[in-house]
């Protein structure tokens, strides 16, 4: 099979966890290729997310390297198993590889973690809302461009709506809920998108009102998605490139302190509820 010429961020996590068995192993890369019949370069490929592994190769390398946490294993395998694809595809060489990244990472979560400071998550947004945030951002945008990617945004709900909804629990900033980036009505029908979510009862939402002490994460803007074991688990946080996906372990232990630190200055579920009520009747 030819090397891919753009893996996707899946692809380069799995490659990176085959990697990181390896170095624990204390093997190199060109014992591991003999042991295989393969070669240094093929091995890089395939540790780099480029080229294709099967599932009985991630097990042979697994008992290789002397692993044995066997719920690893399997996730592992399950990755590389994986031969459908998602609805995400269908906006491959229309959109950023990053959107259809984001869109795969979230429909493979155990559940989702997310603060948000500034705008209301992606997951909740109207096709209005989300509309007048990309026209904001990317004013050049025609609306043959524009229309894909609000298309998109609304496609990702389908991981928090679907007959088996994934645990979601996000914190949101009040200045996100205040905040219009259109007009008096779009934001009124934004809140009420939120409330709406929150009656279905399989999202949480938690807010951080402006005058609670204690609360010193302006930056803080951060999904955690949960993997199949704690090890797959994977964070996201804007950079000024663009979407950084983290998969270090002293990394996803930072969002997960972190996440706990912005929890503890919110409102509780119910107290959220009734202030987002509030706001609704304000607009």
């Amino acid at each position: 099979m030819a090397p891919r010429s753009h893996p996707t961020a899946r692809q380069v996590r799995l490659g990176a966890e085959l990697r990181r068995l390896r170095e624990a192993s204390g093997l190199k890369a060109r014992e591991v290729a003999a042991f295989l019949n393969s070669t240094s370069a093929q091995m890089s490929q395939m540790e780099a997310g480029i080229a294709s592994v099967s599932a009985e190769r991630i097990r042979r390398l697994a008992a290789h390297y002397g692993c044995t946490d066997g719920q690893l294993i399997d996730a592992l395998a399950g990755m590389a198993g994986e031969r459908t694809r998602g609805w995400w595809d269908e906006y491959r060489g229309v959109l950023p590889q990053v959107n259809l990244d984001v869109a795969e990472a979230e429909h493979h979560a155990t559940f989702l973690h997310e603060v948000v400071i500034t705008d209301i998550p992606g997951l909740l947004q109207t096709p209005d809302y989300a509309k007048a945030v990309f026209r904001y951002m990317r004013p050049e945008l025609p609306e043959s461009e524009l229309a894909p990617r609000v298309e998109h945004r609304m496609r990702r709900r389908t991981v928090i709506e679907d007959p088996h909804p994934t645990p979601y629990t996000t914190l949101i900033h009040e200045f996100a809920l205040r905040i219009r980036v259109a007009d008096r009505q779009v934001s009124r029908a934004q809140l009420r998108q939120i409330l709406n979510q929150i009656e279905q009862g399989h999202v949480g939402v938690r807010v951080i009102p402006t005058d609670q002490d204690g609360f010193a994460g302006a930056g803080a803007s951060m999904m955690h998605i949960g993997g199949p074991v704690p090890r797959l688990e994977t964070g996201l946080r804007d950079a000024p490139t663009g979407t950084a996906f983290m998969d270090a372990e002293p990394q996803l232990e930072h969002l997960r302190t972190l996440f706990r630190k912005v929890e503890s200055a919110s409102l509780d579920l119910v107290a959220s509820r009734d202030f987002i009520h509030r706001l609704t009747k304000e607009l």
